[in-house]
């Protein structure tokens, strides 16, 4: 039986990373490449190098800018561990809390709309394909059905703002602040609108988890799409 590859977008906040995580227990032979955190570990890498280059003004300096030459500049790569990617810089492997702060994640929204994204697209697809040889893949990420058109599952994950605030809540913990998080996730929504990373295709699965009482019920409905 062949691999398959299955593509989970979905709205900021609705547990994408989540639903990945806690699908490895249920599909056999498995691994996650989490397309996201490679761009935020470029971002990150940038916004550590070049100290001038803030939120403010990183829509400017970013213009056209060729991500993957970015990507190969400040030395960011991709390595399994564990049965999922992860990320080096310098051979510095990245905390996943530190990709994942409020910061990088606007900071990620606003480059994804302005970079030149094609030659990262190239070594994704790539990269998916490698890793299908060996594994089924489970592909977290945007704009996905682009990167890689042959998906066997384009799954879209929803849930309504109330619900998406109240998991970043949990996840950013102590350093929450509501009004700040609500803000946040409205701004970066708009971002990805704009970009057409919010786009659904002709095979594209959405999936509401807002009743979805824990991570284990949203991975049970998303299951219920998936043969394996």
């Amino acid at each position: 039986m062949k691999n398959i590859v299955i593509g989970i977008e979905g709205l900021v906040g609705s547990g994408k990373t989540s639903i990945c995580r806690e699908l490895l227990k249920y599909i056999p032979n498995s691994m996650i490449l989490h397309g996201g955190n490679l761009y935020r570990g470029i971002i990150y890498a940038l916004m550590q190098n070049a100290k001038e280059i803030d939120i403010n003004n990183l829509k400017e300096n970013i213009q056209n800018i060729d991500i993957k030459e970015l990507m190969d500049k400040l030395k960011v790569k991709f390595q399994l561990e564990n049965r999922e990617s992860v990320i080096y810089v310098n051979s510095k492997k990245i905390d996943e809390e530190k990709l994942q702060s409020k910061e990088a994640s606007l900071a990620v929204s606003i480059a994804g709309s302005n970079a030149d994204n094609s030659h990262l697209y190239v070594f994704a697809r790539n990269l998916i394909n490698m890793y299908k040889e060996k594994f089924n893949v489970i592909v977290s990420g945007r704009d996905l059905m682009k990167i890689y058109p042959d998906l066997d599952y384009h799954l879209f994950i929803t849930a309504d703002l109330d619900e998406r605030v109240k998991r970043k809540m949990i996840q950013y913990g102590e350093k929450a602040n509501e009004k700040e998080i609500r803000e946040n996730i409205e701004k970066r929504d708009k971002l990805q609108k704009q970009a057409g990373y919010y786009n659904k295709y002709d095979n594209t699965i959405e999936i509401d988890v807002t009743n979805c009482k824990n991570i284990e019920e949203s991975t049970k409905k998303v299951l219920e799409h998936i043969k394996y």
